[in-house]
C-alpha cells in the first residue's frame, strides 16, 4: 500500500471520502470521519484508496467488492462519540454486553432500541444501555425489526472491542 502523496489529491480523496460517509451513514457524518490530518493508503496494483489512518490507527477500509465504507472500532468511536443517540446505533441489554464485545453476534431478542433509520446491510454501531462501544458490524435487519423479532440475528458483528 502507498500513501497518498501530493496536497491536489489528497484534497479530492478527502472530499470523496467524505461524500461516501455522508451518502452511506447520513449527513455529516463525512466531517466526523475524515478529519483533515488523515492519512488515506491506497493499493498499489490498482490506485484505490484501501485504508483510512487517523493518529496511527486504521478508521476505516473501503471494501473492494462495493467500494463501501467498512468502519474499525477506532472508527465507530469516532462517531459514536460525536453523535447523539439513536444515531448509527443499536443498544444492546447489559446482560449480553461481555459476549458482544468478544465478537459476537447479536440477537434480535437482546436489541433494546435500534435506530430507525437502519437499514439491512448498513454498518451499525452495537453500545450497550449506557451508550458504550460494544463493537460494529453489518444490520441483517431494519431498524425496528431489530426492536420487533424476538429471535434470529439482528447484527452480523464484524469486530468486539475485546478482539483489539
Amino acid at each position: 500500500m502507498s500513501k497518498t502523496s501530493g496536497k491536489a489529491f489528497h484534497s479530492y480523496d478527502k472530499y470523496v471520502l467524505r461524500k461516501m460517509a455522508d451518502y452511506q451513514f447520513g449527513e455529516g457524518i463525512g466531517s466526523i470521519l475524515i478529519p483533515d490530518d488523515i492519512i488515506i493508503e491506497k493499493s498499489k496494483k490498482t490506485g484505490k484508496i484501501r485504508r483510512i489512518i487517523l493518529n496511527g490507527k486504521v478508521i476505516a477500509t473501503i471494501r473492494a467488492r462495493d467500494g463501501l465504507i467498512a468502519l474499525t472500532i477506532y472508527g465507530a468511536e469516532i462517531i459514536r462519540s460525536k453523535t447523539c443517540p439513536p444515531k448509527m446505533r443499536v443498544v444492546v441489554m447489559n446482560e449480553v454486553a461481555d459476549m458482544i464485545k468478544e465478537g459476537r453476534n447479536v440477537f434480535a431478542k437482546h436489541v433494546k432500541k435500534a435506530d430507525p433509520e437502519i437499514r439491512p446491510g448498513e454498518e451499525v454501531i452495537v453500545v450497550n444501555e449506557n451508550d458504550e462501544l460494544l463493537a460494529v458490524g453489518k444490520a441483517l435487519l431494519n431498524g425496528e425489526e431489530m426492536t420487533l423479532f424476538r429471535s434470529g440475528v439482528a447484527v452480523k458483528v464484524r469486530s468486539g472491542v475485546k478482539e483489539k
